[in-house]
């Protein structure tokens, strides 16, 4: 339990920086942000690796890089789930799962450190 709550703890900041960043992301309210932190938590347990899986061929031609697709495909569906979340247009996502990947990555390594 204490996992996961720390988990939607980090993709809200991630979120939350995401979308003082860049205006083509925005949420109506504190709970939309939550609400999106656990949606996105949540496709990105179950949705993106058979995304992954599927695209394959492509993320080995492309050397990785099709994975920032991938996971702004999947802040895209968030988008299309929460609908106090918006995101302008596809590129915007995409900046944004950068944004959020590097953030994740950055407050899991430090926040998980034991």
């Amino acid at each position: 339990m204490r996992h996961l709550l720390l988990r939607l703890f980090i993709n809200a900041a991630a979120f939350w920086l995401v979308d003082g960043l860049f205006d083509g992301v925005w949420f109506e309210s504190t709970g939309a942000l939550l609400l999106t932190a656990l949606i996105f938590g949540l496709l990105n347990t179950f949705i993106r690796p058979v995304l992954i899986i599927m695209t394959l061929p492509i993320n080995i031609l492309t050397l990785g890089l099709f994975t920032f697709v991938v996971n702004a495909m999947i802040l895209e569906l968030a988008d299309w789930w929460v609908d106090r979340f918006y995101i302008d247009t596809f590129m915007t996502a995409i900046l944004a799962s950068i944004v959020i990947s590097i953030v994740s990555s950055a407050l899991s390594s430090i926040l998980y450190e034991d």
